[in-house]
């Protein structure tokens, strides 16, 4: 009998015991395909030989040494590295141990940063509807999923929320994608109106939402007009790119495809990708002067944030995915899976939508394609996909309450960058079958 409190109370999922490139193999020596890298983590799948002399390397050296008196190699060579390739006028890291402290980080540098700048009095965030940006406390009650929160509704933070930009379902028949765009993000304009912007510290959203609606990217022109509105009312515009981060969408930073720049970005799963728990926050010069220039420190920080072998083991990562082209296949990769998917499942009775960017792409399943009703949630769709994936082999990432929290279904599908176009097929192949035992 397990003694681990596993996530699901029920059942006791397959031990895994190795993994080698795309595949992952349990106990009993069945095979299987990461087909959404576990959680959109596993960029450059398993057993990286690189990453793996990274670690043992600074394991060799020094393991850990407390943020609180010293700084490291590793951290310091990361740090350079991923400003060196973020968007122009991104310039300190914050180093944590995964994405929910990201987020958690982000909104109390945010938080502060005001209490800096001599503005106390703003205490909220916006965010959107169906968003999800971590489960620690304050990144819970920032997110906007309402299955999430429910049970930890009476501990939640202040947060308003506006519309996702989600045109398969809230474009209007006659609307253009752009005047759609513009309608959607013109909710904040209305909402700060609402509440008073000087009470707001900022926006949050994901580039490309992940977890709750699987893989759905804003369209143009929406994001450069939140930024317009966050600029007008001095409120901080942070994007969430801990899922669709780190080349899953085809660019480093997805929001190079927005052609914005955040005041903080956050990231993680693709970072380390599952080689050592990590994440960071990344803010302007700007913030972080803010903080110089009045108490100096940042009243903020976990025992493992800037770990060195966390950090030896993301900045082999980040080198493969830049230097080493990753990025450059991810999103020539991300191309022929979006087009596989096409050809597979475009006119599959059952498949609503199919969206996303690069290696990051995401199946609406509904039950009548023409009026996109979806199944009803007592039937539990995308517990039996995954469960049918499974059977066949193949690990992809199905998720419930698509359109509100409550009902829809969708899959996700992020692969590792380095899936060959024979695995892409596989993939496809699979996860035909766990569609035909469930439909």
């Amino acid at each position: 009998m397990s003694h681990v409190f596993h996530r699901s109370a029920h059942g006791d999922p397959p031990v895994a015991t190795r993994g080698e490139g795309c595949y992952i193999f349990d106990k009993s020596e069945k095979k299987y395909l990461d087909g959404s890298g576990g959680a959109a983590v596993s960029c450059l799948g398993h057993s990286d030989p690189d990453v793996i002399a990274a670690i043992r390397a600074q394991a060799e050296d020094i393991p850990f040494a407390h943020t609180g008196f010293f700084t490291s190699e590793p951290a310091e060579r990361l740090a350079t590295r991923l400003i060196d390739h973020a968007p122009e006028g991104l310039d300190k890291v914050y180093f944590v141990s995964g994405g929910s402290e990201a987020v958690e980080a982000a909104l109390k540098m945010a938080r502060q940063y005001f209490v800096e700048r001599g503005e106390p009095g703003r205490s909220r965030f916006v965010a959107r509807r169906q968003s999800y940006h971590g489960n620690t406390l304050g990144a819970l009650g920032t997110g906007g999923n309402a299955w999430r929160r429910a049970p930890f509704q009476p501990l939640m933070v202040e947060t308003s929320h506006i519309a996702p930009c989600y045109p398969y379902r809230d474009r209007s028949g006659d609307e253009d994608l752009v005047a759609y765009g513009q309608r959607v993000a013109d909710e904040l304009e209305i909402e700060l109106a609402r509440v008073g912007p000087e009470t707001v510290i900022g926006f949050i959203a994901e580039p490309v939402v992940g977890a709750t609606m699987g893989a759905v990217p804003a369209v143009p022109g929406y994001f450069k007009r939140i930024r317009e509105i966050c600029d007008r009312h001095g409120i901080l515009m942070i994007l969430d790119e801990v899922m669709c981060g780190m080349g899953r969408t085809g660019t480093l930073f997805a929001c190079e495809q927005d052609g914005v720049v955040p005041d903080i970005v956050t990231i993680a799963k693709g970072l380390g990708a599952g080689y050592q728990p990590i994440g960071a926050t990344l803010c302007s010069a700007r913030i972080h002067a803010a903080f110089a220039e009045g108490s100096g420190f940042f009243q903020h920080g976990h025992t493992y944030i800037g770990h060195p072998i966390a950090t030896a083991a993301a900045d082999a990562v980040v080198s493969k995915l830049t230097d080493g082209g990753l990025v450059a296949r991810a999103a020539d990769m991300g191309e022929k899976l979006g087009q596989a998917l096409h050809d597979a499942f475009g006119a599959h009775p059952h498949i609503g939508d199919i969206r996303g960017r690069g290696m990051f792409r995401g199946l609406e399943i509904v039950a009548d394609r023409d009026n996109k009703t979806p199944f009803d949630p007592s039937r539990a769709m995308h517990k039996r996909i995954k469960a049918a994936a499974l059977e066949a082999g193949l690990i992809c990432y199905p998720m419930g309450g698509t359109v509100d929290g409550v009902r829809g279904d969708h899959v996700l599908l992020a692969p590792p960058f380095i899936l060959s176009e024979d695995q892409l097929g596989e993939l496809i192949e699979k996860l035909d079958r766990a569609f035909a035992a469930v439909f």
